[in-house]
């Protein structure tokens, strides 16, 4: 794979950390803000929210810069964002940072998938975006881990320290390993793009990422709570847990990128229903611990593993226009998270509480699979008529 490719794997790790940190801290935000524990779960849905607004939005408006100089400047605004968290009095600030720092998100992948699958020929596509989004799943390996850890012996605020200083290191990777030639490529009109983004195949892959992916984020930005007070382990348990959970979404994503290389819309399919089932199961065994590290880790697997084919799937049907498109199923992604982060809440404040999140989870990634399942037979549909045209000419 190129070096281009490894310097989008280092600011995804950065990116990665930052937005997956915050929730192994939520106890720590929350008891030294004066907040309650789902109030500090919106710092979850207030990042999310920032990318699906922040990602079209900069994209919309940046169409006539080189991507070379875009990404630069999407790392400076999250390194500025990070800044503020870490220096942030008060609960207000801190979602504004939060909100300014995930500007940076959308745009950056979106952008960035665009480039990785223009620096490989179509065949190793996937693999491409897998390898950029490996940055995000590494995170979960070590940025995650240690970030939770350090905030809970150092205080939350010194997490958010170290991960300016990365960001300022994937700023620097940036600039002298992402060749300045694919900033140059041109890109497309905006009203064409726009006309693209409404394709009826478009939508509905817009669509099964919302439902599918945030399913993930439904149960997952309440882990900490649901390891300390439904499987009974204690608080410092819970980063070596989170450990787990980034291996297997290593494994997951490069394991989806690869299949899907293959077979696209089968390979989608599968781990949609793969994640609904793992979702569930977790929430059937988290009450005794083993099965409870072992759903962890299997819910790294089958969440990543998603990935790489949901953001191939709108690539693919956005085809000729690829930049608006890419950067909204990143917004798609985040608004997931955003609503799977509050249903989640609702689900502890006002529904059946802590112990029911993870079903309410897999209803909403079974929701995305069958999406993808109707946008499946779609493909077959047009096929058939495309033939029966051809037969007439």
């Amino acid at each position: 794979m190129p070096i281009a490719l490894w310097a989008l794997t280092i600011s995804a790790f950065a990116i990665g950390t930052t937005e997956f940190v915050i929730m192994g801290l939520l106890p720590e935000v929350a008891n030294n803000l004066g907040v309650t524990l789902s109030s500090a779960g919106l710092l979850v849905t207030g990042y999310a929210l920032g990318v699906f607004v922040g990602a079209p939005l900069i994209t919309a408006t940046t169409g006539k810069l080189p991507r070379k100089t875009l990404l630069l400047s999407l790392m400076v605004i999250f390194v500025i964002g990070n800044l503020g968290c870490a220096l942030a009095p008060d609960y207000t600030t801190l979602m504004i940072a939060r909100v300014v720092s995930s500007f940076a998100h959308g745009a950056f992948f979106g952008v960035g998938s665009v480039v990785a699958t223009s620096l490989v020929p179509k065949e190793k596509q996937a693999s491409a975006i897998a390898l950029m989004f490996t940055g995000l799943t590494v995170a979960n390996v070590l940025g995650v881990p240690f970030g939770t850890w350090l905030g809970q012996s150092y205080g939350w605020r010194a997490t958010f320290w170290a991960v300016t200083v990365i960001g300022i290191i994937a700023l620097l990777a940036t600039a002298y390993l992402v060749p300045r030639s694919q900033g140059k490529d041109a890109q497309a009109d905006l009203s064409h793009e726009l006309r693209v983004l409404g394709r009826p195949q478009v939508l509905l892959g817009l669509l099964m990422t919302v439902l599918g992916f945030g399913g993930v984020f439904t149960a997952f930005t309440y882990i900490a709570p649901i390891l300390t007070e439904i499987s009974g382990f204690p608080a410092g348990a819970v980063s070596p847990i989170l450990l787990l959970f980034g291996v297997g979404l290593v494994i997951g994503n490069l394991l989806g990128g690869k299949l899907a290389d293959k077979r696209l819309m089968p390979t989608l399919v599968m781990s949609l229903l793969l994640l609904a089932a793992v979702l569930a199961v977790f929430g059937l065994s988290s009450h005794n611990q083993i099965a409870a590290i072992i759903g962890v880790g299997l819910l790294g697997v089958a969440s990543f593993a998603t990935v790489p084919p949901l953001q191939m799937r709108v690539l693919a049907k956005a085809d000729g226009a690829p930049n608006l498109a890419s950067s909204v199923n990143i917004a798609a992604f985040n608004l997931g998270n955003a609503a799977g982060a509050w249903l989640g809440g609702v689900t502890i404040d006002h529904g059946p509480g802590l112990h029911s999140v993870a079903y309410v989870a897999a209803l909403m990634t079974a929701a995305g699979a069958v999406v993808a399942l109707i946008s499946w037979k779609l493909d077959g549909r047009g096929a058939k008529v495309l033939a029966a045209d051809r037969r007439m000419a």
